[in-house]
């Protein structure tokens, strides 16, 4: 399994994923700075992907802080929060991650600055080795929905590329191949950046799943003739009513699911849930550069010049098109989620499962 993140000798190793599946290049990191520009130019992305190199970067910056007291520690340290959560305002994992270091680090106020900046790397080591085993729970409960001679639609990547390991809407299939079930994938390229064709494609080649890609406007076709059987999404955030943000062109492919009677989806670790939001009307939504649209690999124009772009990174999905959402913690209706906020809810009564 690819690697893509991790802590190697007081730095942040990323891969860079803007130059995959060309070539497999790693970008040293040495301050939370090169962190930020690498979330900002995807060379790292997905939700819990971009939450652990926002931990990590605060790890890197913490490192550099001289201070005599916590309050001046943590003083000095919050340029580098407001960076980390400038870099990308949809997807909910890097405020988590902030909120988390903030939280780790006035749990341990008493403790010397130095023994601070030492605890606060292995924290976000944690939070990687944490992530591993999240999908992984994520794969169980969603392999139930997979079954044998299916196949399988995914959009956008939100495989071990988008996470620390296993991914979140390919860990059911991982784990459906490790059960011996026999499916197929097909990969939508997901313009403008094409994840779908690049990485996602890529991983379940380098994974031996049989995977077949298509251009974004064939999936409705395939669903007509009968040849898919469920869509398996990720998110970037999930807020209480169980509405949505994904990738742009997530919605459409639901509302295909909804019109063709398909199952939709959607793998979403718990620290991609954002319970302080009610609907997803109340999500920011990145909107990117035009030349993501007018070129590709921002070499080769396939637009006129001067023409105008809107470049929507995220759209979201009302949860009405939503079959079921695959946590950690098991799988649950959309119109459930909210309880899962409140620590004493009877979650086995609210999980989806399915009789083998």
């Amino acid at each position: 399994m690819v690697k893509t993140i991790e802590w190697v000798d007081g730095k942040v190793h990323m891969l860079d994923q803007s130059r995959l599946p060309i070539e497999v290049v790693y970008i040293e990191c040495k301050d939370y700075l090169k962190v930020a520009e690498g979330i900002k130019k995807l060379w790292i992305r997905g939700a819990p992907a971009i939450g652990i190199a926002a931990a990590m970067g605060l790890a890197l910056a913490a490192q550099e802080i001289k201070a005599d007291s916590f309050e001046l520690f943590m003083k000095r340290l919050e340029p580098a929060c407001d960076t980390l959560l400038a870099t990308r305002p949809t997807a909910v994992n890097i405020q988590w991650a902030v909120d988390r270091i903030r939280a780790f680090l006035e749990n341990h106020r008493d403790e010397s600055i130095e023994k601070l900046k030492g605890v606060l790397i292995e924290e976000a080591k944690k939070i990687l080795e944490e992530d591993v085993a999240i999908n992984r729970s994520i794969g169980i409960w969603g392999a139930q929905f997979i079954h044998e001679g299916d196949t399988v639609l995914t959009h956008c990547n939100a495989g071990s590329l988008a996470t620390g390991g296993y991914g979140t809407a390919t860990a059911p299939m991982l784990v459906a191949r490790e059960q011996g079930k026999k499916f197929s994938v097909i990969a939508d390229e997901t313009r403008p950046v094409l994840q779908g064709a690049r990485l996602t494609a890529w991983e379940l080649m380098e994974e031996k799943i049989p995977v077949t890609l298509i251009t974004d406007n064939t999936a409705g076709a395939l669903m007509k003739r009968g040849e898919i059987n469920l869509a398996i999404v990720g998110t970037d955030r999930t807020v209480r009513n169980g509405d949505v943000a994904n990738k742009i062109g997530t919605y459409s492919v639901a509302v295909l699911c909804k019109e063709h009677g398909i199952p939709f989806y959607v793998a979403a670790p718990l620290s991609s849930i954002d319970f302080s939001i009610q609907s997803g009307d109340q999500i920011p939504i990145e909107e990117r550069g035009p030349e993501e649209v007018t070129h590709i690999f921002g070499k080769c124009r396939i637009a006129p010049e001067g023409v105008k772009v809107r470049n929507l990174a995220f759209d979201v999905t009302p949860a009405r098109y939503v079959t079921a959402i695959i946590t950690e913690k098991g799988a649950f209706r959309p119109e459930d989620l909210k309880e899962l906020a409140d620590p004493r809810a009877d979650l086995e009564r609210l999980k989806i499962q399915l009789k083998q």
